[in-house]
This record gives C-alpha cells, structure tokens and sequence, in this order.
C-alpha cells in the first residue's frame, strides 16, 4: 500500500498528503526545492515512514519545520537530521504527549479511512520526541539553497505557530494560521486576541498563493475573505 500521495504545485513547491488520513484531520505536507537544500514544512501523522516511501523526493538534508505542535503536523519530524520550531512550541517537539499534541481530543475510530498496517492500533497512536536543532524567531530568514523565506510568528491557534513567507514569489506557507475551512480558536492553548491580531497582520501581506496547513490552496483575494469573516466572527473579543 502507498501511504502518501504526492502533486507537483509549481515554482518547486510539492504537495505530499496522507488520503487515507480523514479530511478534517489530513495535514498538508509542502515540499519545497532549493538549490543545495530542501525544505519540507510539516510531517503528517507520522504512522509511515516519510522517506522511505518518498526518498526519490526528499533529500538527506532537508530541513524540517514544524509550524505548530499539533500532532498531524510533527509525527515524521523525527526522521530528519534538522528539525525547526519556534521557541514557544520547542518542549513539546521534545517530549510529545498524547495531550499536549491533541491526539487525546482529536484521534479516534474514524481518523483513519484504513490502517497503514496490519498491526495498527489507533488507541496505542502517538509522536515519537524530535527534539529541535533550530529555534525560529519572528523575522528570521532560513535560507536553502537559492531561495529564503521569513519565519513570522502568528499566535492565536497556538502559541507558537508560525507561516513562512518567500517574498520573492509571493508564496505563504501558512500551516494552521489560515487555510480555507474551520479555523480553532478554542483549543487550550489557543488565543483570539492574539489570532486577531495575527490576521490583521497577514491582511497586509502582498501574497500570490497560499499553501495551508489543510484543504486547497488560494489566493489573496480568498486570504482577504477569510480574515475578514474571522475579524467579524470574533469583533470585541480582542
């Protein structure tokens, strides 16, 4: 059985994706070719080997990034050699819990559309400690190769979430800041003054595309109406 399904989405950015993963659930996992390196944002589930499926895709040193710490975004982060997170979230990449990685509120019977193997057990689930190598800051540049993106940190679904923007295409890597669906704002952690100021924020950035967390990407003009419709949602909460 394969596992992860993969498109190509164009300027070497690569859409790696779990279908057998429910849909409310399923992480988007951005590959992203540079010149010398790669960078690849998220890491699924982490029920199946990254690279072992997609070694022809994923080279030796690419460097992984977590956006934030829920669990369908760090699962495979153990597989690479470097591994990123802003400092809010670094503890909990170090030492994943069932809780503080939300697979005690969000994993159940119906996460998974099949097994990834015959000996699965959703109950027994859990992430396996990465440990980061490299903390990122609000205005950090992470260069791979012969391109560079800048970290910005964007609190409010957690702590420290962060989207990673290359101005010099106009791509935004947003994780679980803004996609296109439900947005959570009620988590423990989560924080809706800090979410409005977040995408107020956002609002003013000149983006071409963006890749999200879940669902399909969009463009500037959807990114507007999003954060438009969450600053409605939530008026006088912060």
């Amino acid at each position: 059985m394969t596992w992860f399904s993969t498109r190509s989405c164009g300027e070497g950015v690569t859409l790696i994706w779990e279908p057998e993963v429910r849909l409310g659930i399923r992480c988007n996992i951005w590959h992203v070719r540079g010149g010398a390196r790669d960078l690849l944002i998220d890491s699924g589930m982490g029920v199946v080997p990254l690279k072992a499926e997609l070694g022809g895709l994923i080279r030796a040193n690419t460097l992984c990034v977590a956006t934030h710490t829920h669990f369908d975004h760090i699962g495979g982060h153990h597989e690479f050699r470097e591994r990123a997170i802003h400092p809010a979230e670094a503890a909990i990449l170090s030492a994943p819990t069932r809780k503080n990685t939300a697979i005690d509120i969000y994993v159940d019977e119906k996460t998974f559309l099949s097994p990834p193997h015959a000996r699965f057990d959703w109950h027994d689930y859990d992430i396996e400690a990465a440990p980061p190598t490299m903390l990122l800051h609000d205005g950090d540049i992470i260069e791979f190769g012969d391109r560079r993106v800048e970290v910005m940190h964007l609190p409010g679904h957690t702590p420290g979430c962060i989207a990673l923007f290359e101005a010099a295409t106009g791509i935004l890597f947003s994780g679980d800041v803004i996609y296109d669906g439900t947005l959570y704002d009620n988590l423990e952690n989560s924080s809706i003054p800090d979410y409005r100021r977040s995408m107020r924020r956002l609002r003013d950035l000149p983006v071409t595309i963006v890749h999200g967390g879940h669902r399909e990407s969009f463009g500037r003009d959807r990114m507007i109406e999003i954060i438009d419709s969450y600053l409605a949602k939530t008026d006088g909460q912060g």
